[in-house]
């Protein structure tokens, strides 16, 4: 059975969709940001980068989103969460996903964990002050040329479906205008109809028993 290590209101809900959207056989963790958990013993041996989340599968541990979702949507082809006879079109779901990570998610962080670029308090505000502009132009540049409709790739769902649901959920607190983007706002409203969201979204806020 696969495993997700996740924390609420991070980039894990992305693979935590798309397991549910798959139809797999999966467990979740809930790893406790608020004790630091993710930075304790324990965690690190499943993933020493300290960070949410990680897929436990029978040949081992992935991190990354990226390549938790394509090992999704690659382990369970009936569910057509990626274009998998097609490798220029993989490519550009690969590049979309690529690009959350490697640039928005980045945007996104100088607003929360300046510590991992300077160490002066007065970095951390100016950082602060740019994540409305700088993650703010990451979306208009999705908005503008990289989301297609209905979906991401256009037509047909796929695993970046849920990657823009996931960090679209830090707009607000990001304190970017949603105006500019009515498109993405659009396809987060239309996600959270999708039963598959709608539990996975549901269990990663239930309250801690």
């Amino acid at each position: 059975m696969l495993q997700l290590y996740f924390a609420p209101n991070t980039c894990a809900l992305a693979t935590h969709v798309a397991l549910e959207e798959a139809g797999a056989d999966y467990a979740t963790v809930r790893v406790d940001f608020r004790s630091n958990e993710q930075r304790g013993p324990a965690y690190l041996a499943i993933n020493p980068k300290g960070r949410v989340p990680s897929l436990v599968t029978d040949r081992g541990i992935l991190t990354e989103t990226p390549a938790m979702l394509a090992f999704v949507a690659q382990t369970f082809p009936a569910a057509g969460l990626a274009p998998l006879d097609d490798a220029f079109a993989f490519a550009q779901l690969q590049a979309f996903n690529s690009y959350l990570c490697s640039t928005l998610h980045v945007a996104h962080a100088h607003g929360r964990r300046g510590y991992r670029w300077a160490d002066d308090e007065a970095a951390f505000a100016a950082m602060q002050r740019f994540v409305p502009k700088s993650v703010g132009a990451c979306f208009e540049l999705i908005e503008q040329h990289m989301l297609a409709r209905p979906w991401v790739m256009g037509e047909t769902y796929t695993v970046c479906d849920p990657y823009l649901f996931a960090v679209a959920q830090w707009l607000e607190g990001d304190g970017v205008d949603l105006e500019r983007i009515p498109r993405v706002i659009d396809h987060r409203r239309r996600m959270l109809e999708r039963p598959a969201v709608q539990r996975a979204f549901a269990a990663e806020r239930a309250p801690i028993s």
